[in-house]
């Protein structure tokens, strides 16, 4: 196992503060490496330390000679007069045309959704998330030894997250990746790095295995650490009930680990909260009765929806990009008005939208003055919090409530606004990205708040993780005019996207599940009533992960049956003579490429009716 990177006793200060100190690590071919922290922690300057784009303050950085090392960070500035295939094709010496029959070039192209957005279309008529794309695409395309990505997942949908996890455990590189998403961490990561206070703690496995090793490590702390200890046993006895888990530790660990959450109850009494939420909302909540809803420009999202939010449902709502979640979260906000049909809203509704655009707030007053704005106390479950404590749970110190707002970074005027949002006291909650910009710890705060907030929540998410964790049922928008009640969650929405060939944002049929479209609340609650795919979730992955590597031997096949067909005319029509014994070696090698074609998709449609059954 070779050395690629190598840090020695590197350091790292921006004024006052210590990022790194006399910080020694090593990445060796084979690692993925998940990085995780505080929002401000060092993470990013860890990346860049390792990629070579900035200098530390002292120590020694060194790479192996010939390290072949793709950079994918937040700040990577593209040209903006280039192309698309300019920034991702050019650079391997591939036209424009030829690009679709290199199998890595389709398969990354295809699976980051770049191909759509055009190749000869200028970067710098490109949304942000659009060119942080192109620029993982650039990457991705390249024959490499390492890649450094840096939130690599932020503007991926649900799809876009599983591709890029099952590609980087199929590719043999070694990764280095900042991370908020734990699905993606927990996936992806053989060894997690935890930057904090100026030191890097390592550890073996993904996120499960380092959510053990922090509960073990709050089990031995003192008094002090009370409220991260009760953290850190919740979020690890939410994991240990759930599907088995991934972990590495040895067996005595995790039966430490277990004794230490035997008495854990339940994340949130589901019954409980549900009786208290009708009794603060009655029985109408919000309502979308034939509905249809459309984008601006005309084009329909959704249609003959009716939709009936009961008190204390917890939805996820999941759909590729551009599949109108935010807008239908608008249109449930009373923010956009349907094109037909009505929405209706109960009496006793009080409505808190997490929004994706910022609040337009007076930077010149404090943090904490913005909280109180909206309150000085606010009750979430049974609990009872100032504005101070509510924003030290969500991240902010009692010196970084002073701050004033023009200071405060993008991540952390997002935290602001969500701890505004919740000290509104809201019974109906409406969250739009939630994960965009909170570090791990923070969201884990948000969980245990929601744990024991009593009221109706939907939640737009492409964060896998937080959809299972705080959702009771999940939705979907698959482009085909209705909204689809997902039994089996999220594993059979990719199911399903995979089953319908879904290589572009275009209608998906969902054999076995129903949409709510047309339907009443009775039908919505027959449709949440339907069981459970009989397959464990174990099964299921491991029956995706078999339906996306027949998907990618039918394209291989088919692109090698094209090549050997052009290859055969251009034989026969040689104007000298034709070369009969080429062309039967040509023809003898078709006839075996088509059979096992045939061979591929036959299992593929056997796969799928494994799954759907």
């Amino acid at each position: 196992m070779a050395n690629l990177i190598n840090l020695e006793n590197v350091s790292q200060s921006y004024g006052l503060k210590t990022l790194l100190d006399g910080v020694s690590l090593g990445v060796q071919t084979g690692d993925r490496i998940g990085v995780v922290g505080l929002n401000g922690g060092g993470k990013t300057t860890l990346l860049e330390i390792l990629a070579g784009i900035i200098e530390p303050d002292s120590g020694r950085v060194s790479h192996n000679r010939g390290l072949d090392m793709a950079v994918v960070t937040q700040r990577a500035e593209l040209d903006p007069e280039a192309t698309v295939a300019d920034v991702v094709l050019a650079p391997l010496g591939v036209a424009t045309f030829e690009w679709a029959s290199n199998a890595r070039v389709r398969e990354v192209l295809g699976g980051l959704g770049v191909a759509e957005l055009g190749l000869e279309t200028p970067v710098g008529s490109l949304s942000g998330g659009e060119r942080r794309r192109v620029s993982l695409a650039a990457a991705l395309v390249r024959d490499l030894d390492l890649v450094l990505l840096d939130e690599p997942t932020n503007h991926l949908d649900v799809e876009g997250v599983q591709w890029l996890a099952d590609h980087l455990l199929a590719r043999r590189i070694a990764v280095v990746v900042v991370t908020h998403d734990r699905w993606f961490l927990d996936t992806v990561a053989n060894h997690t790095w935890e930057v904090h206070d100026g030191t890097v703690d390592v550890y073996e496995g993904g996120y499960n295995d380092w959510t053990f090793a922090r509960a073990e490590r709050a089990r031995q702390a003192d008094a002090a650490e009370q409220r991260r200890r009760n953290l850190a046993r919740k979020e690890l006895a939410w994991l240990r009930r759930g599907a088995p888990a991934r972990t590495s530790k040895p067996r005595y660990r995790i039966e430490a680990a277990e004794a230490l959450i035997a008495d854990v109850p339940a994340p949130r009494d589901t019954v409980e909260l549900t009786a208290f939420s009708r009794r603060r909302l009655g029985k109408r909540v919000i309502d979308l009765e034939d509905a249809r809803v459309e984008t601006p420009d005309g084009r329909t999202l959704v249609d003959d929806l009716t939709w009936r939010l009961g008190p204390g449902e917890r939805i996820g709502l999941v759909g590729v990009n551009g599949s109108g979640k935010t807008t239908l979260l608008r249109v449930l906000a009373g923010a956009y008005p349907p094109a037909a049909g009505k929405r209706v809203e109960g009496q006793t509704v009080r409505l808190g939208w997490l929004r994706q655009e910022l609040d337009d707030l007076d930077g010149d007053r404090r943090l904490i003055d913005a909280v109180e704005d909206v309150a000085t106390y606010v009750q979430l479950g049974k609990k009872e919090l100032s504005a101070s404590q509510l924003a030290e749970r969500l991240g902010f110190s009692a010196k970084r409530q002073r701050t004033f707002i023009r200071d405060l970074s993008g991540g952390e005027r997002r935290r602001l606004q969500l701890t505004r949002v919740l000290m509104a006291e809201p019974n109906v909650l409406l969250l739009d990205e939630p994960t965009n910009d909170l570090d791990i710890d923070t969201l884990q705060e948000l969980e245990d708040l929601l744990d024991g907030w009593a009221g109706t929540l939907v939640v737009v998410s492409h964060d896998r993780y937080l959809i299972e964790r705080i959702a009771d049922s999940t939705w979907a928008l698959f482009g085909d005019g209705k909204l689809t009640n997902l039994p089996g969650g999220i594993d059979q929405y990719l199911a399903a996207r995979r089953a319908a060939g879904a290589g572009t944002n275009g209608p998906v049929d969902l054999s076995g599940a129903g949409g709510a479209g047309g339907a009443g609340g009775a039908a919505q609650q027959e449709e949440q009533e339907k069981p459970a795919p009989k397959l464990s979730g174990k099964e299921y992955h491991e029956l995706s992960k078999k339906l996306g590597r027949l998907e990618r031997e039918m394209t291989k096949h088919s692109t090698r049956i094209e090549e050997l067909e052009a290859e055969m005319a251009r034989v026969a029509q040689d104007p000298e003579s034709p070369d009969t014994a080429r062309l039967t070696e040509l023809d003898g090698e078709l006839r075996a490429v088509r059979e096992k074609h045939s061979e591929a998709e036959t299992e593929w449609l056997a796969t799928a009716e494994e799954m759907e059954s």
